[in-house]
């Protein structure tokens, strides 16, 4: 079981950074920091390379901890966040499947989820230092219930931020 969570906090930490790159510096094909700040303005997201930033530190720092395996629960919170936001600004309309549908950012929220329940496992930092013990059900559910109001919070920051560009 621990080198099946080890491989998962590898691919999908390692994937996170990668977008993450993709919005700061653009490699991996992205549009780099100026390019994704104007599609996040297109958004409602002002300003936007404010946002980039955010969110690209958000995947870089969070696939970063899931990795390591260390502090995984402050790992869930900005992944989680990050996810309902583009589920809800970019994907949902497009639908479950697709190039742009919701199923991409919904497994990204599910790997997430799962790990925040399950831990990092025997090959991780919090193994070595000790942390495993405190990982129990209600640290999980409480670093996903943060991570989905700040995602809210961050949607709700859009809807204010376009009402005054339009004022």
């Amino acid at each position: 079981m621990d080198l099946g969570l080890l491989i998962v906090r590898l691919v999908f930490g390692g994937l996170l950074v990668a977008h993450g790159a993709q919005k700061l510096f653009g490699w991996f094909g992205g549009s780099g920091l100026h390019g994704t700040a104007s599609f996040f303005e297109s958004l409602g997201f002002h300003p936007g390379v404010v946002f980039v930033v955010a969110t690209a530190l958000a995947e870089c720092c969070g696939g970063t901890l899931f990795v390591l395996g260390l502090g995984q629960p402050a790992a869930v919170v900005p992944v989680i966040a990050v996810m309902v936001v583009a589920i809800a600004t970019v994907h949902w309309s497009h639908g479950l499947l697709g190039p742009a549908g919701v199923e991409v950012p919904l497994l990204y929220a599910a790997a997430a989820m799962c790990l925040a329940f399950t831990g990092p496992g025997a090959l991780s930092l919090d193994a070595r230092f000790g942390l495993i013990a405190w990982w129990t059900a209600p640290v999980a559910v409480a670093a996903i219930a943060i991570g989905m109001a700040a995602g809210l919070a961050s949607l709700g920051l859009r809807r204010r931020a376009a009402r005054f560009a339009h004022a």
